[in-house]
């Protein structure tokens, strides 16, 4: 059976399944997009990564908000190859405006969520800094990232299928300098972590804690 989001955030296509949490202790310091990867391949706001790096920044003392992309689970609408996903990144981060009103806004996405939430998050004035996990630098054109100048962490391992560490790191070493961008890279990790989601949430709580 389908776990359940709960919370529905009302959207032009009728509505997005999100599930929001708040860190366990303290009051919260920001809050935090968090994108999940392709629905084709049957991703949703459950996987294992996005469930990792959500709870990282609930570590990390961040109000975590995962959403499902149009067409998955109970989010109405059909898939609409990044299109229309960037019009659900932007539901999410109005949520958040709405909600949390002068918090600073991290948005991290996982694979797909990282290539369609990272175009978003570039240009868009609410968010502060930027995760990328498993970003499939063989798949998809990242060369808007020139563009950055916002703090953002890369989290990659080092057997990734869809995007090979050296051509990440020659992508970062294109960055400008105010995007103070910082590379993990986790050892004999595939595209999923596989059996190194603890390193991978570290990477994601320690740097989060950094940015203050």
């Amino acid at each position: 059976m389908y776990p359940a989001g709960n919370l529905l955030i009302p959207v032009p296509h009728g509505q997005l399944e999100c599930i929001l949490k708040a860190p366990r202790e303290a009051a919260a310091r920001g809050v935090a997009l968090v994108l999940h990867p392709h629905p084709l391949g049957g991703g949703t706001m459950h996987n294992k990564v996005v469930f990792r790096a959500a709870s990282a920044l609930n570590d990390a003392g961040l109000v975590t908000l995962r959403i499902n992309f149009r067409g998955v689970g109970q989010s109405t609408g059909e898939h609409d190859e990044g299109r229309g996903e960037m019009e659900d990144v932007r539901a999410g981060l109005d949520y958040l405006a709405e909600h949390y009103r002068g918090e600073p806004v991290t948005l991290c996405g996982f694979s797909f969520g990282a290539r369609v939430g990272l175009e978003v998050g570039v240009r868009e004035e609410r968010v502060r800094d930027l995760i990328s996990i498993g970003t499939p630098v063989d798949k998809y054109d990242f060369a808007f990232l020139e563009a950055c100048r916002k703090p953002i962490l890369f989290v990659h391992g080092d057997r990734d299928e869809f995007g090979e560490v050296e051509h990440l790191r020659f992508l970062v070493s294109r960055l400008p300098m105010e995007a103070h961008a910082k590379l993990a890279v986790i050892p004999n990790a595939d595209h999923f972590f596989e059996g190194r989601l603890d390193e991978m949430k570290r990477a994601i709580t320690e740097w989060s804690l950094e940015q203050g």
